[in-house]
């Protein structure tokens, strides 16, 4: 990503009620994105279906597939006839039995260029995830594309910079985030504002800290509990780009679908590291005491 500066596009999008119906929407968008210009396009997360980790289901394993698998085909075909970067977040069967949230990059040239597995797994009313995904395996390994080397997180990995510091210092050139996170329809509006703003500025800080892009593409759009046990979850997009020092480049709205465009100088991560040299100034010789869980006091 060393190279001149390139268009970004973020599509935030709703369920719309089967795999083939949203795989349409998302193939709809990617083209209106590079007739737009976008080099690089990013998905939600799970943007095949609803977001089915509202309850706990054996069903919902079957929608489910492998990597390469289908959706992967027909992402890379795309990627390669438009020459463009598509990063998405499929369901993955792995094995019987063992499942994952995974990213997959598909590169410019339409070949799968890497995955990465979501590490952090969170277990939530309404996020029952730890029933269908196993945490990742592969490590915070940026993966290399025409348009750089990219940094590929899952949602709730967004909240933890040991996360994103991980992959800037294996050499990550911009922060990517699939995403899906909305509000309990009962919370009031005060607790709204402070859950997203929250959400936006922990990935500032992320882009802050390690002086990297940061994009994070939400779903928007209210989706039921199919048990009826709750009030379901309305998700909130406000997708977002940001630059190296935190600066909205663009953000999205919370109520409708968006292609979110933005432009990315990836020279820009040089000049604000050498006036902000965090990654210099480490103290990485004090620093032991991050691989435990808690330090508990007699």
């Amino acid at each position: 990503m060393s190279g001149s500066p390139f268009t970004i596009a973020l599509v935030q999008e709703t369920d719309h009620g089967s795999a083939a119906a949203n795989l349409d929407a998302c193939e709809r968008a990617i083209i209106e994105a590079v007739a737009g210009g976008a080099r690089l396009v990013l998905l939600q997360e799970l943007h095949n279906s609803a977001y089915f980790c509202q309850t706990e289901d054996p069903a919902r394993f079957d929608l489910a597939e492998p990597i390469p698998g289908p959706s992967t085909a027909r992402l890379g075909t795309l990627a390669g006839e438009l020459g463009v970067v598509i990063v998405a977040s499929l369901f993955e069967r792995r094995a019987p039995g063992l499942y994952h949230n995974t990213a997959v990059v598909l590169d410019s040239d339409g070949r799968l260029a890497g995955v990465y597995r979501k590490m952090h797994i969170p277990e939530d009313p309404g996020y029952y995830e730890k029933f269908y995904f196993t945490p990742g395996d592969l490590g915070f390994e940026p993966i290399d594309t025409s348009v750089g080397r990219l940094g590929v997180l899952v949602c709730w990995d967004q909240w933890y910079p040991e996360a994103a510091r991980l992959m800037a210092l294996a050499g990550a050139e911009i922060l990517l985030y699939p995403t899906a996170i909305g509000w309990d329809p009962n919370d009031g509006p005060d607790e709204q504002v402070r859950q997203c703003e929250a959400w936006v500025g922990i990935q500032r800080s992320h882009a802050i800290a390690n002086a990297l892009p940061v994009a994070a593409c939400n779903r928007v759009g209210f989706e039921p509990d199919p048990s009826g046990a709750t009030a379901g979850a309305r998700f909130w997009g406000h997708s977002f780009v940001c630059g190296p020092q935190g600066e909205v480049l663009a953000q999205a709205g919370d109520q409708n679908p968006q292609i979110l465009l933005a432009q990315i100088d990836p020279a820009r991560t040089e000049q604000v590291r050498r006036l902000w040299p965090f990654l210099r100034d480490r103290r990485i010789d004090a620093y032991g005491d991050l691989t435990r869980r808690y330090r508990d006091r007699s």
